[in-house]
């Protein structure tokens, strides 16, 4: 059994397909905070911060799991959580139609075992189609979504090219994490 130290549906999903057992639960950390305008570097300083948070808050009784995502665009800007609609236009906007990277940093403690990795995959999408846009833009499911981006929905059906684990690109690179288990 791990503690998946996040509120992220899509990294409970990914647990749960691996049949990793998991309790979920995320500490106070406010990623607001850091300043970089790296992509690696803020998808490591975040899921690091989660994870000294968590260690705080919650201990080590039962192994932690902490992991943050980020997105690179074509045009070298980082994009992170958008943070009403309009912001998710104006990024989703941004990938349309380009190539991205989107990065997951994940950190795995126990007693006496630590695990820190990051990890990239990288996506090249078609044009998004201006209705099809506009009703993922109406649904919210963008909200707390790095780069708004949902590659196993919306964005799925758009995609060109793939390079590097889906799983990454949903915000856990698991398979390196089994891997270890």
């Amino acid at each position: 059994m791990i503690h998946l130290a996040s509120n992220s549906q899509s990294r409970a999903f990914l647990l749960k397909r691996f049949n990793i057992a998991f309790k979920q639960q995320a500490p106070y950390y406010d990623e607001e905070l850091i300043i970089t305008r790296k992509a690696k570097d803020f998808a490591y300083i975040a899921s690091r911060g989660k994870l000294e948070s968590a260690i705080k808050e919650f201990g080590l009784e039962t192994p932690l799991l902490t992991a943050d995502s980020v997105i690179l665009s074509s045009n070298g800007e980082l994009l992170r959580k958008p943070k009403n609609k309009d912001d998710a236009r104006r990024i989703l906007e941004l990938q349309s139609g380009s190539t991205i990277a989107i990065i997951s940093a994940m950190h795995y403690k126990t007693k006496d075992f630590y695990l820190s990795d990051v990890s990239a995959t990288y996506y090249s999408f078609k044009t998004f189609e201006p209705d099809d846009f506009e009703e993922y833009l109406e649904s919210n499911l963008w909200d707390g979504k790095a780069g708004g981006c949902m590659v196993e929905g919306f964005c799925k059906k758009y995609i060109n090219d793939v390079h590097g684990n889906e799983s990454t690109a949903m915000g856990l690179n698991v398979e390196r994490l089994q891997a270890w288990l």
